[in-house]
């Protein structure tokens, strides 16, 4: 089934920005109460978030012998909180302080019977305030969240299909809370140099680790103040050439500032073929990391998927 033509929606950051600041510090907290109580996964895989048919989701996080489950209601504008023994939290998203969404949140939990401590101060943001202290970020447009949510899940589903071409070790798609950004990572199978690290409000082990073996990454980035929504591509390490390799559709190209290939959101969205647009960008990319870096191309990849196909092995 093909999506309808108004499936991809306007987005701009300058219009997101103020929801975007507080959603993302939301999304934080409730992200770091999974980190608190997951087993780790190699890459940091146990920690993102996941698109779901309303917004966004932990999936279920162990206590003890039971599960719990924290969802962003991006329709009806809740946060549930959810149990396996059928008990619940349901608290509304609305414009309030970083400050009291923590408040409220980590006391629906307790309530619950579930008692966690968190890291209070924001991963990868520079100058970050604490959840306890932050009274800044407060703004919430229900209809902005809405609309980046839509965004997310069309770039979800093109993502999936493109990770289906894949035969070597390769992430679920996922939303890293930390970064705010949706990805899927491809590995050749090779270890990578130590990464140097260096991200605020981020342990370096913990980058090294997430950067432990060669990667090529790509996904969606709703922006910042000098750049706006983008779909990107990156290699680690960035073999030599990359950077000047050939890639698709018009309008993609490499950005020195962020060293990595970006395509804007308006490109797809404005293409006439948005989901070829996005696959091309995505596969083109794929192909200059793993040309440049000497990936075994025939035994890592095959045909994207197609539903009720098994693979020929």
């Amino acid at each position: 089934m093909s999506p309808t033509p108004d499936a991809w929606p306007e987005f701009s950051y300058a219009a997101w920005k103020d929801t975007g600041e507080t959603l993302h510090l939301w999304a934080q907290i409730v992200g770091k109460v999974r980190l608190a109580l997951t087993p780790w996964l190699n890459h940091s895989w146990h920690v993102p978030l996941y698109l779901s048919t309303r917004g966004l989701t932990t999936s279920p996080i162990p206590y003890g012998s039971r599960s719990f489950e924290i969802a962003f209601d991006l329709i009806d504008h809740l946060l549930a909180v959810t149990t396996d023994d059928g008990a619940g939290k349901t608290l509304p998203l609305r414009p309030a302080s970083v400050s009291a969404f923590y408040a409220t949140t980590m006391h629906a939990l307790s309530e619950l019977g579930i008692n966690v401590r968190i890291g209070e101060l924001p991963s990868e943001i520079p100058n970050a305030i604490r959840f306890s202290e932050d009274r800044v970020h407060r703004l919430y447009d229900p209809e902005k969240a809405h609309r980046f949510w839509r965004l997310l899940v069309q770039a979800d589903r093109v993502l999936k299909l493109f990770r289906t071409g894949f035969v070597g070790k390769a992430s679920p798609v996922h939303f890293f809370w930390g970064s705010f950004d949706l990805a899927v990572t491809r590995f050749s199978g090779r270890p990578a140099p130590p990464h140097p690290g260096g991200v605020p409000g981020l342990n370096d082990a913990v980058v090294r680790e997430a950067y432990s073996h060669e990667v090529s990454s790509a996904g969606f980035w709703p922006g910042n103040d000098g750049t706006g929504p983008v779909f990107y591509s990156y290699a680690y390490p960035e073999p030599p050439g990359f950077r000047s390799a050939p890639v698709q559709p018009a309008g993609a190209a490499f950005s020195e500032a962020l060293s990595e290939f970006v395509l804007p959101y308006d490109s797809v969205r404005n293409a006439a073929d948005p989901d070829a647009a996005l696959l091309s960008f995505l596969q083109s990319t794929y192909e200059a990391a793993a040309n440049a870096g000497r990936w075994d191309r025939t035994a890592l990849e095959c045909p994207y998927g197609a539903p009720g196909v098994p693979r020929i092995t």
